[in-house]
């Protein structure tokens, strides 16, 4: 008899997941440049801009020091000086005080945070609460960790919020995290201090981790400002956590640093979830994150403005060629509905279309849950004159016979 060739499978838990949604506009990007098209890239968001020049100053000169090659401790000089630096830039954004001893845990980078959140605390019975659409993480995460995930629809109805009083009371008696995101990727939602301080008042009493994403607070238009969740009263006192990152505001995505804070117990377990999986962040870059956050901010001021121009030239092209989109208060996305006409594809077919008849890359919004299904985001990460080409490509495809 012939023998059959084994093969080496892999967890349930992680065939539970889908194909990674960049894996797959990779995928497509490669064929298309196989073919010979020149690309566009609007699909990640992934700064296009360089590092501040003083951080990137800072990284070559703590570089040079080889007591910083070794591996990160916790309690070591430069992770203290980190985690106070970290607890001053909450009070000065947003007047929160924390004590960087309990309530800061640096982080390589808050994606990996996250995940580790759900490793730490999610039992087979428990559920993970996420928005959908949602960044893929939040959801992923929970998977990942064998855990039960909940899907709560957010959409332009409900100005992409969750109803949480509509939750059935076992959904919430099995729920132990429930991950919210504002400014909100993919939709570019905000809220108010309102939304968290009846977010706090929901989790009174209940035994669920209450998260928030914040990773987009900077990326913010026409005078908007985004709350921290820690902004609520009461949230101190609740299972509550917040993650943040270096990616967005400092152009620092490859940096790969980021931080939580919050409730000490959460911290707590999840620095000990850590403990078992890394050696904590490369000192070089926590002393250049330090000068980051502690130094002049004129560059976010700079970059936002940016960002700003770059929403502008696209929303109004973009309506100029008939395709009517939202113009964000926050974040470097538009999140926009497919066009009528197109609306019998699927949104990772209209995103299919766009790569190979326009060469221009775009996220489909079903990568970021069931309920993104029917929209895609474009992420503002070319500069304007490659915008404007991108819209005259897009404006071709528009004018394809239905």
């Amino acid at each position: 008899m012939e023998d059959k060739k084994q093969q080496m499978q892999e967890a349930n838990r992680m065939k539970r997941l889908p194909q990674y949604l960049f894996t797959i506009m990779d995928n497509l990007k490669q064929q298309a440049q196989a073919q010979g098209k020149e690309l566009i890239d609007l699909g990640m968001g992934n700064p296009d801009l360089p590092s501040p020049p003083h951080v990137v100053e800072e990284l070559i000169r703590a570089a040079r020091d080889s007591e910083n090659h070794r591996y990160s401790r916790p309690y070591g000089d430069v992770e203290k000086r980190f985690r106070k630096a970290i607890a001053q830039w909450y009070d000065q954004r947003f007047g929160v005080h924390l004590d960087p001893e309990t309530e800061v845990l640096p982080l390589i980078g808050s994606k990996e945070g996250i995940a580790h959140l759900s490793l730490a605390f999610l039992n087979n019975d428990d559920i993970g609460m996420v928005t959908s659409p949602t960044y893929p993480v939040h959801a992923n995460g929970v998977i990942m960790a064998g855990g039960i995930l909940y899907n709560i629809p957010i959409g332009p109805e409900n100005n992409f919020r969750p109803n949480l009083k509509a939750l059935s009371k076992e959904v919430v008696r099995m729920t132990k995290i429930l991950i919210v995101s504002y400014p909100h990727n993919p939709t570019t939602a905000c809220v108010d201090l309102d939304f968290y301080k009846e977010l706090v008042a929901w989790g009174k009493g209940k035994e669920i981790i209450l998260c928030s994403d914040l990773a987009y607070s900077d990326i913010v238009y026409d005078g908007y400002k985004a709350p921290s969740l820690f902004q609520a009263k009461g949230a101190r006192d609740a299972y509550c956590v917040e993650f943040h990152t270096c990616s967005k505001s400092y152009n620092m995505a490859g940096w790969r640093i980021g931080w939580a804070v919050g409730h000490p117990e959460i911290l707590r377990s999840l620095a000990k979830t850590k403990s078992y999986i890394d050696f904590g962040i490369f000192r070089v870059v926590q002393e250049a994150a330090i000068q980051a956050l502690i130094g002049p901010q004129e560059f976010v001021h700079q970059l936002v403005e940016t960002y700003k121009k770059r929403r502008d030239l696209f929303v109004s092209g973009m309506q100029a060629i008939g395709w009517n989109v939202p113009c964000p208060k926050a974040t470097f996305y538009i999140w926009a509905h497919i066009p009528p006409k197109f609306r019998a594809l699927t949104s990772l077919e209209f995103s299919k279309l766009l790569v190979s008849e326009a060469g221009v890359v775009t996220a489909p919004g079903t990568g970021f849950g069931e309920y993104g299904e029917g929209f895609i985001r474009f992420a503002l990460v070319e500069p304007e004159d490659r915008l404007k080409i991108a819209l005259e490509r897009i404006k071709k495809v528009l004018a394809i016979s239905g």
